[in-house]
């Protein structure tokens, strides 16, 4: 009896164990918290998550693929040469109430054109629509001959005076409003040139296809739809958007709250939602920047998906409530990345000079100080020992497995009497003798990010005693904002995928105007737009373009391996690896499917079982 008691506790404690908690709840903690959930201004992953959930897009990927594509809000679509055309699906309702038009639709990618904020995800529909211009500025000065800042007034964000309203006005009518039309229940696209990669741009999953429900939009004091004044409505900061911290979206999803104290957003489901309201009721996504919390979430079943960087596997593995999913194909890549040209005012250049006590703003226009640090960094340690061998060393920026991709290229190298070499160089011995001072920053919780810092630093010191680098961490928002202010001197970040193809990483990378070349700043610009004999004369900007208008594979490729070859020669930033995909949640957690573009989780698969 005795035997047959303790049996029955322990069966008991077993099943007491694994029975699944909150079973209408998911709480996601991961790292840090949204930028912003204007979906016109969001361009990192943290914020794509929130946005993935609450909006819909025209289309969706089927499952896992990157190459398949199913119906969302469209209901079909037929694509003839440049032109394609979208049947809008009737019946759905966004979260306020309001019915979904095909003029939703339309609204929202004219306020995406007229928006455009700098550095921000809108280049791509730029690209797609306008051909040899890449944001609302160069298509303005391009096409009408006149620079946005002969037009219009910084300070009123009125037009200087009435032939700059006109030329305004005209533009707008001509090149804004021309490029998504209504025809009946169908939505007109009209691209500058077919693109084998727009339906990839405006798939779920990016944030700048989400569609906007246009009344609540005019209602929160967005663009009003309307061809006079749209100019106001131009490059706001992300604080300044109405959508900063509020959504408007048709997604099974709706926004309850996002708790800027705690990184906390949290999500219901809407019951409304055209396809049936989701199994999980609610949804937390919680920023939890120390690993140890969320391990602790983790293992006592408070959490659902845990984020866990890969040198902490081991602590978790062998737990049997857990799963962990390894190998995952990645379509990213994390980077060093130089600025040329640091704002004067910067907190994290010293003095601002090469007196020992800082840095000079244009310290990395330097090609013998960029050499030098990308020889300094350890690459193996970093992979081998910080990732525990969860990543790849790949030549550029350029991920393996992407047209362009050569192996053959030289992989960057850790090589000190190398680095010494060019810090002897740079400055014509002055860096040298003198050394310098400057702040690395990396974001609260990135464990991989933080060691990867504190590598690079302690080599520098290695390498010269006067070299010192301080590392420190800061909130993820506050991290983006240095970057983005041109504050930080260089930064260790990682890019994922807007769409498969290797014009987003090698436009996104080096053309003066992607969204990492956009904040090296003007130095770099001018380098970016300068003639090169190893171009035959052409400009690295020239070159990228070109290869991004072709259709042929054989030719695009072999631009895409001597522009690479010229970025190795040059220095331009220096990958530190290709990550290899890690999953981590409970067991008890179904319809997780991987998909290595969708930037987070899609909550609306799951639900909670013990089996």
């Amino acid at each position: 009896m005795k035997k047959l008691l303790v049996v029955l506790l322990l069966v008991f404690s077993i099943f007491a164990f694994a029975e699944v908690k909150n079973p209408d709840t998911i709480v996601d903690v991961t790292i840090g918290e949204p930028d912003t959930l204007d979906p016109h201004q969001a361009y990192d992953t943290a914020s794509g998550e929130v946005i993935f959930n609450v909006y819909d897009n025209l289309i969706e990927y089927v499952g896992s693929s990157l190459s398949e594509f199913a119906p969302r809000l469209a209901e079909s679509w037929e694509i003839d040469g440049n032109t394609v055309k979208f049947k809008i699906r009737k019946g759905v309702k966004f979260h306020s109430g309001n019915e979904l038009t095909p003029y939703d639709v339309e609204y929202t990618f004219e306020r995406a054109l007229i928006g455009n904020p700098g550095g921000g995800p809108i280049w791509m529909l730029y690209e797609v629509f306008f051909g040899d211009y890449f944001s609302l500025k160069s298509a303005v000065k391009g096409l009408t001959g006149h620079k946005w800042t002969d037009l219009v007034d910084s300070e009123t964000k009125e037009p200087v005076n009435d032939e700059a309203k006109q030329i305004l006005l005209d533009f707008y009518k001509k090149y804004i409003d021309s490029k998504v039309e209504v025809e009946g229940d169908y939505v007109v696209f009209h691209l500058a040139a077919p693109k084998v990669y727009f339906l990839n741009i405006i798939a779920q999953g990016s944030s700048w296809g989400a569609i906007l429900d246009s009344k609540a939009a005019m209602g929160l004091g967005l663009w009003d739809g309307k061809a006079d004044g749209w100019w106001k409505f131009h490059d706001w900061k992300k604080e300044d958007s109405p959508l900063y911290a509020k959504e408007i979206g048709s997604g099974p999803y709706e926004l309850v709250e996002w708790n800027r104290a705690e990184q906390k957003v949290t999500l219901k489901a809407f019951e409304e939602y055209w396809r049936g309201p989701a199994k999980i009721k609610n949804v937390v996504i919680w920023g939890v920047d120390e690993w140890s919390t969320r391990k602790a979430l983790l293992e006592k079943g408070e959490a659902d998906i845990v984020a866990v960087p890969a040198q902490y596997l081991s602590q978790i593995k062998g737990n049997p409530d857990i799963e962990i999913i390894e190998g995952l194909p990645s379509v990213s890549v994390t980077t060093l990345n130089f600025n040329w040209q640091v704002k004067p005012d910067s907190p994290y250049i010293g003095s601002g000079k090469l007196d020992g006590n800082g840095i000079p703003t244009t310290f990395f226009a330097d090609k013998n100080v960029r050499l030098a640090f990308i020889y300094s960094f350890d690459y193996k340690k970093m992979i081998d020992d910080v990732l525990d061998g969860y990543g790849e060393l790949v030549p550029t920026a350029m991920p393996k497995g992407f047209l362009g991709y050569d192996d053959n290229l030289p992989k960057p190298k850790f090589d000190l009497k190398e680095a010494t070499k060019y810090f002897k160089r740079a400055y014509r011995g002055q860096l040298w003798r003198k050394g310098f001072k400057m702040t690395i920053l990396y974001n609260t919780g990135n464990a991989a990010r933080q060691k990867a810092a504190e590598l690079l630093a302690d080599s520098l010191k290695k390498i010269n005693p006067k070299f010192q680098a301080e590392v420190r961490g800061v909130q993820w928002p506050t991290f983006l904002d240095a970057r983005k202010n041109g504050k930080m001197p260089l930064y260790i970040l990682g890019w994922l995928a807007d769409y498969p193809d290797p014009n987003n990483f090698i436009y996104t990378f080096y053309h003066s105007d992607g969204d990492y070349g956009y904040y090296f700043g003007e130095k770099y610009a001018e380098f970016a737009n300068k003639p090169q004999a190893f171009f035959g004369g052409k400009s690295l900007n020239e070159m990228i373009s070109e290869a991004s208008a072709l259709t042929d594979p054989k030719a695009r490729e072999e631009i895409y391996i001597k522009v690479q070859q010229f970025v190795i020669r040059e220095g331009l930033g220096v990958p530190l690896y290709q990550p290899i995909g890690v999953r981590v949640h409970r067991k008890w957690l179904k319809g997780w499917y991987p998909n290595s573009i969708r930037p987070g989780d899609d909550y609306y698969h799951y639900w909670k079982s013990e089996e």
